[in-house]
């Protein structure tokens, strides 16, 4: 891109600075020991955790150098929700600190503060969403130099693009960065060993999440227009329509207004941007200490009988549509399921047959042991590459064009959940880890962004009913992504929704902020597949 066209567009005229908030606060030396202290305590709480897990299944210390992969893939992975903190959050108090409403010092604590929160909170749904996009094959050997190849390339790829346009000012997708490293390496990935029949990317789970992130964008413009147009025609209050006079604040009904909904999308921000990446967390201690995380040792005893006997349920269905299919042993099953993984081609008789192998084994494996919590180190990578095969493949089957009664798709749902719930978890520490990322993140940064949408997406200064507006949509669409699992971009929702309410005011378009805000748009998944890929070609040949 060239500087041309990056070009910072025309801020709205502040000639007078009137109503313009003051972004550069006096920064207390108490602050930034504070700041410190705290991250500080963050890796230490990391570092106590990790070793108390590995502890506790008494795992063997990690070699020095497994160490150090491990403990610079979790800074990395940290490092992106850290970016993604002051790149996207800057979104939520834009708003408030451009209304008054709050300063600009307060507002980024409160929103850095919710979005602990939300992580915290958090359901763990869109946590594996990015995940189920990578091949199949690089997910099973995540420990092996391939693994940690993808993990550094897709991770290093999406900063570089969030901190390439966050330096332009520019409101990007941190969802929409990391989406496109995923399919870079991917592709990359296809590339390098088609001759084997490596797969690459799931591309019909990648539209799912390509829709979601179209719709962001459009149902931000559109909804918080006719949301500012409906407050127009019910509340007839001059007040909530005025931009701000100097630098007095709202009126406190407004004000409360205000802060409501920037606490309700800094929460739901955190809810669904920090699950992205705890998913790419758990796969990298998977691969690094699977004994301690490739299995949930939470589950007691007392859950085994429920899973035994959904996991014969589950088989006496795969046999039925195994047409007569021998089932093979645990082995071939493995590679035979794997095999139709890659080539996305399930629906086959011999596939039932290998499925009803692997839910036979994993039923006997957990009943022998008693709970998924006593299974021994050296059994733990094949139980859980076992039920993640089982998982899969289930949830591809009907794409693969398998049909299912009600009842037997009542059955198999039940059992992926139960196998999801032995692999796809997500430890408290590493939820506390990704929420101080993604909070301290936030309080850094966040000025280039919040002038890009307080100054200069409208010709006109922002009002309180445009901030309302735009927040309230971005919080309730962020909130019901997370309820259905779908990773969605807090900054297209929002930066859209700021225009469509100028759009609907009257108040004009600043034509080159648009065209930048698009053009990031557009370009981000190319730019980030590119990077991604050439990452992993490289990373492929020093691991």
């Amino acid at each position: 891109m060239s500087d041309a066209v990056l070009a910072p567009a025309r801020p709205l005229d502040t000639s007078s600075h009137k109503g313009r908030p003051k972004l550069e606060p006096t920064i207390h030396p108490g602050g930034v020991i504070a700041f410190l202290l705290v991250l500080a305590a963050g890796i230490g709480y990391a570092a106590f955790n990790l070793h108390s897990d590995i502890s506790a299944v008494n795992e063997a210390p990690l070699a020095l150098g497994a160490f150090a992969l491990l403990a610079l893939a979790l800074l990395i992975a940290l490092g992106f929700e850290f970016v993604n903190g002051f790149h996207d959050t800057a979104n939520a108090v834009a708003t408030v600190i451009y209304t008054h409403s709050m300063p600009p010092l307060v507002a980024v604590i409160w929103s850095g503060a919710f979005n602990f929160l939300g992580v915290m909170l958090s359901s763990g749904a869109v946590a594996y969403a990015i995940v189920t996009l990578l091949p199949v094959e690089l997910i099973l050997q995540v420990g092996s130099g391939a693994g940690y190849a993808m993990i550094f390339a897709l991770l290093l790829a999406a900063i570089i693009w969030n901190l390439g346009t966050w330096a332009f000012g520019l409101p990007n997708s941190s969802s929409h960065a990391l989406i496109g490293s995923v399919l870079g390496v991917g592709l990359a990935n296809q590339l390098m060993g088609s001759h084997e029949g490596t797969s690459g990317v799931d591309w019909n789970q990648a539209f799912g999440v390509f829709k979601a992130l179209a719709f962001s964008p459009i149902c931000g413009f559109v909804l918080a227009a006719l949301l500012l147009l409906a407050l127009k025609f019910t509340v007839r209050r001059k007040d909530l329509y005025e931009a701000p006079k100097g630098e007095t604040p709202p009126p406190l009904w407004i004000r409360g207004l205000l802060i409501l909904t920037c606490t309700l999308v800094s929460f739901f921000h955190g809810g669904n941007d920090g699950q992205k990446g705890m998913g790419l967390i758990m796969l990298i201690l998977i691969g690094a200490a699977p004994t301690a995380y490739a299995l949930n040792r939470t589950m007691t005893e007392a859950e085994t009988p429920a899973f035994v006997q959904s996991s014969r349920a589950a088989g006496a269905v795969f046999a039925d549509h195994a047409a007569g299919a021998a089932q093979p042993d645990a082995a071939q099953a493995r590679k035979t399921v794997g095999d139709a993984l890659k080539a996305k081609d399930l629906d086959k008789p011999e596939v039932f047959g290998a499925l009803g192998a692997l839910s036979t084994d994993i039923a006997r494996s957990v009943e022998n042991y008693g709970a998924l919590r006593l299974v021994p180190a050296a059994a733990t990578p094949n139980l859980r590459n076992d039920m993640y095969l089982a998982s899969d493949a289930i949830r591809l089957l009907p794409k693969s064009g398998a049909s299912f009664s009600k009842e037997e798709a009542e059955t198999l749902k039940g059992y992926t959940d139960l196998l999801n719930a032995g692999t796809r978890y997500i430890p408290d520490w590493v939820k506390v880890c990704v929420a101080l990322a993604l909070g301290l993140g936030t309080m850094v940064g966040w000025k280039r962004i919040v002038v890009t949408v307080g100054e200069k997406i409208g010709k006109t200064h922002l009002t309180y009913a445009q901030g309302a507006s735009a927040e309230m949509v971005a919080a309730g669409t962020i909130g019901l992504a997370e309820v259905y699992g779908l990773p969605v971009s807090t900054t297209h929702i929002l930066s859209s929704g700021v225009a469509g309410t100028m759009a609907a005011n009257g108040s004009g378009l600043q034509l080159a902020t648009v065209r930048n805000m698009a053009l990031a748009w557009i370009t981000t998944l190319p730019a980030a597949i590119l990077i991604a890929g050439t990452l992993f070609f490289l990373l492929r040949h020093v691991f």
